[in-house]
């Protein structure tokens, strides 16, 4: 007859595979601990950032000035300030040139009608001089002379000054239809400036409110700066600590183990109980 007996048993490991680089690592962990008492900000850099929040609650100095320049834009900027002067220098240009643009001034210079006067005296003294020293002045032949004489003298001077007259209606014509095209092209031009204005007005309105909240954009800047330090210090100490701590590791483990005997072990074991029992009862 056979039997069983179990037994159980309690292996306690441990691997140090960094025990070699121990000191190394003491010394580390031991700058790593006195890091952690100086993840607060300095005096330097409280300093610093008092100043940027000193400087942000004044404000941006430009702001009123950035706020003027977008209203200036948005209202096209002075672009079209010029437009009736403008006008008024075609209407002033139309009026000057009206009359020999419309050939009213054809014929009609008063240059012209102070040479011909010129002409026919000239002629005339020149023709009666002649007939009064023959005796003949006022004469039918006399008068006949004085015409001729004059509309030979005056016959070129009405030609070159008619055919001046019609290419100077004909200049004043096309120039005023260049003024008023070029007038057209600078009001124009001056309207196109206007809306590009009103447009750069909404990219300076956007400017002109960032300029508004400049202070509180730049108190938060700060204070995420004040908040965020500590926080990057600690964090560069944890990226430094938390890969030594896990270098090691420790770990208990518990074995069962079944065993088979055989009768006359069997026999023994309770022949050993028995003998143990005996001898308590004896040294009562």
């Amino acid at each position: 007859m056979g039997g069983q007996s179990t037994s159980t048993q309690t292996v306690q490991s441990q691997s140090a595979p960094w025990a070699a680089a121990q000191p190394a690592l003491q010394t580390m962990l031991s700058q790593i601990s006195s890091g952690l008492n100086n993840t607060g900000l300095t005096s330097a850099e409280t300093s610093a950032l008092d100043t940027l929040k000193n400087n942000a609650a004044a404000g941006n100095p430009f702001a009123g000035q950035i706020a003027n320049y977008a209203q200036s834009l948005l209202n096209g900027g002075g672009a079209n300030a010029q437009a009736s002067n403008v006008q008024d220098n075609l209407s002033t240009y139309r009026n000057w040139l009206t009359p020999y643009a419309n050939g009213s001034m054809v014929g009609n210079t008063p240059a012209l009608m102070a040479q011909l006067a010129q002409i026919r005296s000239d002629v005339g003294d020149s023709v009666n001089s002649q007939f009064a020293a023959a005796g003949r002045d006022f004469s039918g032949a006399n008068l006949m002379a004085y015409g001729r004489g004059v509309a030979a003298a005056e016959a070129p001077v009405i030609a070159a000054q008619y055919n001046q007259d019609v290419a100077n209606q004909l200049a004043a014509a096309g120039a005023l239809y260049n003024a008023g095209n070029t007038t057209a092209n600078t009001l124009t031009q001056m309207q196109q400036s206007d809306l590009a204005n009103r447009g750069q007005g909404i990219t300076a309105a956007q400017s002109a409110l960032d300029a508004q909240n400049y202070g509180a954009n730049a108190t938060l800047a700060a204070e995420a700066q004040r908040r965020g330090i500590p926080v990057q210090a600690l964090g560069l100490l944890a990226q430094i600590g938390v890969p030594i701590a896990q270098l090691g590791q420790q770990g208990n483990s518990t074995t069962t183990g079944t065993q088979q005997k055989s009768g006359v072990e069997q026999f023994a074991s309770i022949a050993n109980g028995i003998s143990g029992l005996v001898n308590a009862y004896k040294s009562k």
